[in-house]
C-alpha cells in the first residue's frame, strides 16, 4: 500500500491538524496528546491509534506549514519510532502506553555511542530534538559485540545547545561511563538504521510543509499587492518566480511521497529514497522561502511578516539528520 491508498483519511487529518496548529504557534505536549498525535503509531493495545508513519509524516508536514513550535519530533516521531523497532518487552510496552496517555515524554539521542560489557554507556550526540526536559531518555548504541541496541539511560548530561531556529529546542547528550541496568538495554527486531531514515524523512515532510505555506503566501500577497495600476502578480519575473518555487515545491512534494512510502514499506531501497527525498527537499524549501522573502518585498523583511520564522527553521532543516551534501554522497556510494 502507499500513501495514496488513504488519500481521504489523510485529508480529514490535515483539516484537523489546521485546526489545532490555527489556535496558536506554540503547542504543548498536553495538546499533542489530546489531539492523539503522540499515540498515532502505539498499538492499539497499548492506547494508541495503531496507525502507520505515513499518518505521523501528515503531521510532520502540517507542524511545517504552521512554522508550530512543539516537542513531537523527538517525543513522538522518533521515540515511538524507534520503541516499534525493538523486540516485544515489559520495558517497552510501558513507555509506549505512557507516551499514548501523555504520562511520559522521551527522546531519542543517535549519536556516537557504545555500551561496554559492563553495561557503561560512554558517547555524545548533539542537536538531540526535545531532550531538555524529557522524563526519558533512549540512546541508540553499540555493544561490545557490535550489536546496535537502545538503552533507557538515567545520569546523562543534557545541555541545551542554542540554533537560530526559534521553534526547535535541541541539546547535546553526553555519558561517560554511566551504568545500565541490563533491562534498560533493549534489542532491535530489525536494522536500527531505519531509525535515521525515518528521522530524515520526517524533517524532509516538515520542510515540505513550510515550502508549500510560502508558496501559497506569496502567491496570495501577489495577486492583491499592487504597483503600477496592477498586481503585481501580473509581472512576467514575478510570475517566472512564482512558477520555479511551484516546481520546486511539486518535486519535493513526489520524492517525500516516495520516500514515505519505502519507509512504511520497509523498501530495501529506502536508503535511496530517504537520501533523495531529504537532499532535495530542505534545499528546495531554502531557495522558496528565500524567493518568498524577496517577492514579499519591504514587508518581507519585517519581523510582522513572519517569513523569517520560516526561513530560520527551513535552514536548520536543511542540516538537521544530514546535509543535502552528505545525503547525496549516501546515493553516490550506492551507485
Amino acid at each position: 500500500m502507499t500513501t495514496t491508498d488513504f488519500t481521504e483519511l489523510h485529508d480529514d487529518l490535515r483539516a484537523v491538524a489546521a485546526d489545532v496548529l490555527a489556535r496558536g504557534r506554540i503547542v504543548d505536549w498536553a495538546t499533542l496528546v489530546d489531539a492523539g498525535w503522540a499515540g498515532l503509531e502505539v498499538p492499539d493495545a497499548l492506547g494508541g491509534a495503531g496507525a502507520t508513519f505515513a499518518e505521523v509524516a501528515v503531521i510532520c508536514e502540517e507542524l511545517g506549514r504552521a512554522g508550530a513550535a512543539t516537542h513531537y519530533l523527538g517525543g513522538a516521531v522518533l521515540s515511538v519510532g524507534v520503541l516499534n523497532m525493538l523486540q516485544n518487552s515489559a520495558v517497552r510496552d510501558a513507555l509506549l502506553a505512557d507516551i499514548a496517555t501523555g504520562a511520559a515524554r522521551t527522546a531519542v539521542a543517535v549519536g556516537d555511542f557504545t555500551i561496554d560489557s559492563e553495561r557503561r554507556l560512554t558517547g555524545r550526540a548533539d542537536f538531540v530534538p526535545d531532550a531538555e526536559g524529557a522524563d526519558r531518555l533512549l540512546v541508540l548504541a553499540t555493544d561490545a559485540s557490535g550489536t546496535d541496541v537502545a538503552v533507557i539511560a538515567d545520569g546523562l548530561t543534557v545541555t541545551g545547545q542554542p540554533v537560530l531556529d526559534e521553534t526547535r529546542r535541541v541539546a547535546a547528550v553526553t555519558a561517560d561511563g554511566v551504568a545500565v541496568a541490563e533491562s534498560a538495554v533493549l534489542r532491535f527486531a530489525g536494522a536500527a538504521r531505519a531509525v535515521r531514515n525515518r528521522a530524515a524523512v520526517a524533517v524532509a515532510c516538515d520542510s515540505l510543509g513550510l515550502a508549500e505555506a510560502m508558496l501559497e503566501a506569496t502567491v496570495s500577497y501577489a495577486q492583491t499587492r499592487r504597483q503600477f495600476g496592477r498586481p503585481i502578480g501580473s509581472f512576467q519575473a514575478v510570475k517566472h518566480a512564482c512558477a520555479d518555487m511551484l516546481v520546486k515545491v511539486s518535486v519535493a512534494r513526489s520524492l517525500v511521497r516516495d520516500a514515505v512510502d519505502a519507509v512504511v514499506g520497509d523498501d530495501p531501497d529506502a536508503d535511496t529514497a530517504v537520501a533523495m527525498a531529504k537532499s532535495y527537499t530542505c534545499a528546495a524549501a531554502v531557495d522558496v522561502v528565500g524567493k518568498a522573502l524577496q517577492l514579499h518585498g519591504g514587508i518581507g523583511y519585517t519581523w510582522e511578516s513572519g517569513i523569517h520564522v520560516y526561513l530560520k527553521r527551513a535552514t536548520f532543516n536543511r542540516s538537521l539528520f544530514g546535509s543535502p551534501a552528505a545525503h547525496r554522497r549516501r546515493i553516490a556510494e550506492r551507485y
